[in-house]
């Protein structure tokens, strides 16, 4: 596995010097600690951690799937810079203990938590080496810290997610406050040219759109230059591409008639990674909208993914993301690790979570025209429980 991802990711990383790393040394090194690991999950954590160092956000190990699944009972997300409690499942052993909504995570195992950590801690306890519990140290909303052992649930089989909660995941929702207005919840981009085209025509003639990115981890290319075309008369640059050959730069077409033309806000938060990252961008740079919300993930570089497996009778299927271009928008400047910074900065508080109340959508609506408070916002796109 090491021999195949060292060639893969050699061979295609955009950056030829590592970030100065002497690769070929981190390399070796690793394959001197394998010979001492006791356990799969041992070697796998030795092969990401080669990759982790490099502190790119689309480089990384993917394991082979395990014929367990591994699920925790409760969900996380960063909020602001911290790390918070999102989801607790009912009847899990989460919330038997006493887990909630709004509880600010300060430490998972001992590692302390904070909006930086949350993607590590997920790539950790879900793919690359789940656990059957983690002890947590949380701040309820009223300021007391408790420490919780929480128990996870194992089940020994292949585990794919049925039609229905795919669709509930997935799919794209959308609320009509009045005529004139939509708001659009997109949980990725995901959709083919055409699909973008017949969404954009549910409200190109609408005074207003309040796209709400929030929690979208990013998608396709395509699906992103297909959807900034429609809000401009005119082809828009949205970043050119720094890698190890000269690409092209990425250019949504614009639109001459099909365009809209109203008033438009995006919705982002801690969650908003990638695609959604760079759209909420090219909106604030083109002076077209206005970005509300959380500073977004700083997720962003282009990646390709190498499908890669082993062995002949009994084969092992594993694979490697490696990053092959860096994104530098108009401005000169790359969003990695940087993120961007809304127009209006605007956090539910850990009581609007308990509350499952939405003062940012809220808030959103009363730009465009629209009464709604925070309680019913809340309920527009509410799912009660995400299995991953």
């Amino acid at each position: 596995m090491l021999r195949n991802i060292k060639s893969e990711f050699m061979n295609d990383y955009y950056d030829p010097t590592f970030h100065g790393m002497d690769i070929e040394a981190r390399f070796k090194l690793a394959d001197e600690k394998m010979k001492k690991a006791e356990s799969n999950g041992q070697v796998f954590g030795i092969i990401a951690q080669v990759l982790l160092d490099l502190n790119d956000s689309h480089t990384s190990f993917a394991p082979p799937l395990r014929t367990s699944r591994v699920e925790y009972g409760w969900q996380m997300k960063s909020l602001g810079g911290d790390c918070y409690v999102s989801a607790v499942k009912p009847g899990s052993d989460a919330e038997a203990k006493g887990l909630t909504v709004g509880d600010k995570v300060l430490s998972i195992d001992g590692r302390p938590m904070d909006r930086t950590k949350v993607w590590l801690a997920k790539y950790l306890y879900y793919t690359l080496r789940p656990q059957p519990g983690m002890a947590l140290i949380v701040q309820k909303p009223n300021g007391e810290q408790k420490q919780l052992f929480i128990q996870a649930k194992i089940n020994d089989r292949n585990f794919k997610l049925d039609a229905e909660e795919e669709d509930r995941l997935n799919r794209h929702r959308f609320y009509e406050p009045s005529k004139d207005v939509l708001i659009w919840k997109m949980p990725q981009f995901d959709l083919s040219e055409d699909e973008v085209d017949d969404k954009v025509g549910m409200f190109r003639n609408r005074r207003a759109l309040i796209l709400d990115l929030r929690g979208n981890p990013g998608g396709y290319v395509s699906t992103l230059e297909r959807l900034v075309g429609h809000f401009f008369t005119r082809d828009v640059k949205i970043a050119d591409l720094k890698g190890r050959r000269e690409m092209k730069p990425m250019i949504a077409k614009g639109h001459t008639e099909k365009v809209f033309k109203g008033q438009l806000i995006v919705l982002v938060d801690g969650e908003s990674a990638s695609a959604s990252e760079i759209f909420a961008r090219v909106i604030q740079l083109e002076k077209r909208g206005v970005v509300i919300g959380d500073r977004t993930a700083g997720a962003v570089m282009r990646s390709r993914y190498y499908p890669l497996q082993l062995g002949l009778v009994k084969t092992i299927y594993f694979g490697i993301n490696v990053t092959d271009a860096d994104l530098i928008m108009t401005d000169g400047a790359s969003l990695e690790h940087v993120g961007v910074t809304p127009d209006e900065l605007l956090l539910p508080a850990p009581e609007d979570m308990v509350a499952n109340r939405d003062p940012v959508l809220a808030h959103a609506a009363s730009l465009v025209g629209v009464k709604l408070d925070a309680e019913k916002a809340g309920a527009l796109f509410h799912i009660e429980w995400r299995s991953r």
